[in-house]
């Protein structure tokens, strides 16, 4: 089966999922064209397979002159019209994103026919799915979508997006119930595929240095992955004299924040920002980590691939209660539950692992269990295969 694999502005830093993906879509048995909204820069993505990964891909924008009329053409078609006149907003509005829509479809089309697509899974629910749609309606392949997040986060027209595809994906359950609430979709229509992780390359390793309690946070330097509550919970264990080291990898706006916060505390002893890693350095360093701390707070965080890693790699987590992260660790038994911004827990939490190794590889072992029946990617690719072949 030819599967065209639609991620915008692919590859980027947080794509290492989506190239394992399509892997293992491919190992299945599947031929996987890629496509993408269009090119990042070369700097976006840090990891080995990037140079690949743009040279399989195909872009939809920017638009050549083919694309340009057969866009504005599907823009006077009766489907395509019905379709945009039925999303909110102003007219003016309708239209701008109708004519950037539907080039862009075309785009799609075209590609999709040149190479024989059957079937199209795009992995988000924004612009693309509006994309994803038109396609459709304009004689484009069937399509499926994955929702990776909060609605909220994906804009709006939900129902409409989700109309014209086969099935929708998501990747919690707590997602899968908000959209059957929100939207009055079947649970048939919602499939439950986590994100994945390879859990034979993310696999424990012998810690060799006792002299600090090493804690890694692997995320974008976002204010919404709460990196300065973080800090302020390991600045509270440097103060009890506990031998604590933190090591941040991840790039993003927030970084000088981050400096200046990291700097009012006097942590520069203590805390070193790594930047933007390749897989295989986020390999090495939980091979060495004691602990893995993801302190996200409000929308946007679902099911953290990086949680997925820590665990695979048998390294004991501490994590906000933010999407689905109480659906993939059993709060002490597999890893530790904080509330959101909850400094106090953070501290906590940290604390005990710090004092107790026992405790330490208790968790880490049974985290690995868990990695190993619910992330691995190819478990999660496979299901994503029977979904589609379902509805065809």
């Amino acid at each position: 089966m030819r599967i065209g694999y639609l991620v915008p502005e692919f590859p980027g830093q947080t794509h290492a999922f989506f190239w394992r993906e399509q892997l293992a879509l491919q190992n299945q048995g599947c031929e996987v064209t890629l496509l993408s909204t269009r090119k990042p820069p070369i700097d976006a993505c840090a990891h080995a397979f990037r140079d690949e990964a743009r040279r399989r891909t195909s872009y939809l924008l920017p638009p050549g002159p083919l694309a340009l009329t057969q866009g504005f053409r599907a823009l006077a078609s009766a489907p395509v019209r019905k379709y945009f006149a039925s999303l909110p907003g102003s007219a003016v509005k309708r239209i701008g994103l109708g004519a950037a829509v539907s080039v862009a479809a075309s785009r799609l089309a075209s590609l999709c026919a040149a190479s024989g697509v059957e079937h199209l899974h795009v992995h988000s629910c924004a612009n693309a799915a509006h994309v994803a749609a038109v396609c459709h309606l304009s004689g484009g392949p069937p399509f499926s979508l994955t929702l990776h997040g909060d609605l909220d986060v994906y804009g709006d027209a939900h129902a409409q997006k989700f109309a014209q595809a086969k099935f929708v994906s998501v990747v919690t359950e707590a997602l899968r119930s908000q959209v059957m609430e929100r939207l009055g979709r079947s649970a048939e229509f919602l499939p439950v595929i986590r994100m994945g992780v390879d859990t034979a390359a993310f696999a424990p390793r012998q810690r060799t240095d006792s002299s600090r309690f090493l804690v890694v946070t692997v995320a974008r330097l976002n204010h919404t992955k709460g990196h300065v509550y973080a800090l302020e919970a390991v600045r509270r264990l440097v103060s009890e004299g506990i031998p604590i080291e933190y090591k941040i990898a991840g790039s993003g706006p927030e970084e000088a924040a981050i400096r200046d916060h990291i700097g009012r505390l006097e942590l520069a002893g203590h805390v070193e920002m790594l930047g933007s890693l390749a897989e295989d350095a986020v390999k090495e360093l939980l091979g060495r980590a004691d602990a893995f701390l993801l302190t996200s707070f409000g929308l946007g965080e679902a099911a953290p691939v990086s949680v997925m890693e820590a665990m695979a790699s048998g390294v004991p987590v501490v994590s906000s209660r933010i999407g689905g992260t109480a659906e993939m660790i059993d709060d002490g038994v597999d890893g530790c539950l904080v509330g959101q911004r909850d400094v106090d827990g953070i501290a906590s939490a940290l604390r005990s692992l710090a004092a107790d190794p026992a405790l330490c590889r208790a968790l880490a072992e049974r985290a690995r269990v868990r990695a190993q029946a619910d992330f691995d990617f190819n478990r999660n690719a496979a299901r994503l295969l029977r979904e589609i072949q379902r509805v065809h």
